[in-house]
C-alpha cells in the first residue's frame, strides 16, 4: 500500500500565517509525506530542513508555470528539497482546443522534460478537468499518450476526472505505471461546488484503489477549497484514507 501525502497547496492559508507549526500539525495528525505547490513564505532549504526533522518525505513539488519560463527556477527548488519528480500544474483550457493545440502544448512538456531529465529530475503532468474533454474520437489525455514522451509520467486528480465524466478507476488503469501520483480529493464532483473530507463525496475510492494497487506510489490529499475548516478536513480525510487501507502514514 502506497504512503499517504499532503498537497501543501491545500493549506496555503495557514501555512503563509505559520508555516513551521501548520507542518507540524501534518506530522502530528500521521501524514508520510507533503508535496509542495509553492513556498508559502518560507525558504526551501528551511522547508527541507523542517520536513527532514519531523520524518516527513518529500514527494514532489509542482513548477510555477509558464513552465519553461519557470524551468531554471523549478530545477534549483527540487534540488534543494531532493525531489526527483517535477510536476507540471496546469495547461489552459483554450492550449488543449484543437487536435494540433495538444500536440503544441505536449511538444512543450517534451522540451521541458528533455531539460528536467538532464538535470536528474523527471516530468509528470497533473490534470483537471480539460484534460478529460473530448477532441475527435479521445479524451485530451489519450491524445497527450500519443504525442508525449513515455518518461513523462501522470499525477492523475481523481476528482477532477470525476467532474469531467471520466471514470477515474478506468483512467488509472488505462495510464497504468504512468500515473504513480494521485491527487486525492472528494465532494460532489460539481465545477463550483466546495470540496469535502475525503470519504464525504460521491468518489468511489475503493474502486480507485483496486484499480491503482500495483501502480500508485503515493495518495497526495489535495482539496482546492472547503466550506468547513480545512485542518479538520485534512485531518479527517487522513483518517478515511488509513482507516480503510487505502493508503498508509508514518
Amino acid at each position: 500500500m502506497p504512503p499517504i501525502g499532503i498537497q501543501l497547496y491545500t493549506l496555503r492559508a495557514q501555512l503563509a500565517e505559520n508555516f513551521e507549526s501548520v507542518v507540524r500539525r501534518i506530522a502530528e495528525i500521521g501524514y508520510a509525506g507533503v508535496e509542495f505547490g509553492g513556498q508559502y513564505g518560507e525558504s526551501p532549504a528551511a522547508s527541507t530542513m523542517l520536513c527532514r526533522e519531523l520524518g516527513l518525505q518529500i514527494s514532489s513539488m509542482h513548477a510555477p508555470v509558464p513552465m519553461m519560463e519557470n524551468l531554471t527556477f523549478a530545477i534549483d527548488t527540487a534540488h534543494t528539497l531532493g525531489v526527483t519528480r517535477v510536476v507540471c500544474p496546469w495547461i489552459p483550457p483554450e492550449q488543449f482546443a484543437t487536435l494540433d493545440d495538444i500536440r503544441a502544448s505536449c511538444d512543450e512538456l517534451n522540451t521541458a522534460n528533455e531539460i528536467l531529465r538532464g538535470n536528474g529530475l523527471e516530468l509528470h503532468y497533473h490534470n483537471h478537468w480539460q484534460e478529460c474533454a473530448r477532441v475527435g474520437d479521445k479524451y485530451v489525455y489519450q491524445h497527450m499518450l500519443d504525442f508525449l514522451e513515455p518518461t513523462i509520467g501522470f499525477e492523475v486528480d481523481v476528482y477532477w476526472a470525476k467532474t469531467a465524466g471520466v471514470d477515474p478507476a478506468a483512467m488509472l488503469r488505462e495510464l497504468g505505471k504512468r500515473a504513480p501520483l494521485l491527487h486525492i480529493k472528494d465532494g460532489p464532483a460539481t465545477m463550483d461546488a466546495d470540496m469535502t473530507a475525503v470519504g464525504e463525496g460521491v468518489v468511489d475510492f475503493s474502486a480507485i484503489a483496486n484499480a491503482s494497487r500495483d501502480t500508485a506510489e503515493w495518495w497526495i490529499v489535495e482539496l482546492d477549497r472547503c466550506a468547513t475548516d480545512m485542518l479538520q478536513a485534512v485531518e479527517k480525510s487522513y483518517q478515511y484514507i488509513t482507516q480503510r487501507g487505502y493508503a498508509h502514514g508514518r
